[in-house]
């Protein structure tokens, strides 16, 4: 014959399974923590927002390509563009440029912003991996980057034809990132 359970033999019991219970509970947060898609898109502060005004000295001194330099205003034109933000020193850079160039192919208005960059290196980095600018502007002390909200190179912003951010594209084009990019432009040309 049993005795029946006083009521703090039955709290105790219940007390005993009190730990197994929180680390179940914890283990399945856990696990649907981890099951659950990753969301890597970086919000950026500046889509939405009107291009800061700039005015940026040519990034070539000389030749065919030298421009004029990179004025925000000439990018509020009633067409989309792309704002390019480069170095000749940087590696991804080099990494980018075959998608920079479908990009021109493909009729897609391309600007470039070089950043804490000399000329003559500038050159021989357009001369290796293509210029597919339409001008490029020269920015020595990285001010306009900052007031883009751009963190490093290469970055690229779709800009409106009112001159208004639409997305931005933080690190290198690569190849898997030019359907989204083409339907973004698209989608900002509207």
């Amino acid at each position: 014959m049993t005795t029946p359970s006083t009521p703090s033999a039955r709290v105790s019991n219940w007390v005993i399974w009190l730990p197994l219970a929180l680390f179940a509970g914890v283990a399945a947060l856990a696990l649907a923590a981890l099951l659950r898609p990753q969301d890597t898109a970086v919000r950026s502060a500046m889509v939405g927002k009107p291009l800061p005004a700039f005015s940026l000295p040519a990034g070539l001194p000389k030749g065919p390509s030298a421009g004029t330099g990179l004025d925000s205003r000439a990018l509020a034109d009633g067409h989309v563009h792309v704002v390019n933000v480069f170095a000749s020193w940087c590696l991804p850079c080099r990494v980018e440029a075959p998608q920079l160039a479908a990009l021109r192919a493909a009729g897609v208005s391309l600007v470039g912003i070089a950043v804490r960059d000399e000329p003559g290196d500038l050159a021989k980095f357009l001369a290796t991996n293509g210029n597919p600018f339409e001008t490029i502007g020269r920015d020595d002390s990285g001010q306009v980057q900052l007031a883009l909200g751009s963190s490093g190179v290469p970055e690229s912003y779709i800009v409106d034809g009112h001159g208004v951010i639409r997305y931005q594209h933080i690190g290198e084009i690569r190849t898997e990132d030019m359907p989204g990019l083409l339907a973004q432009i698209r989608e900002a040309g509207r």
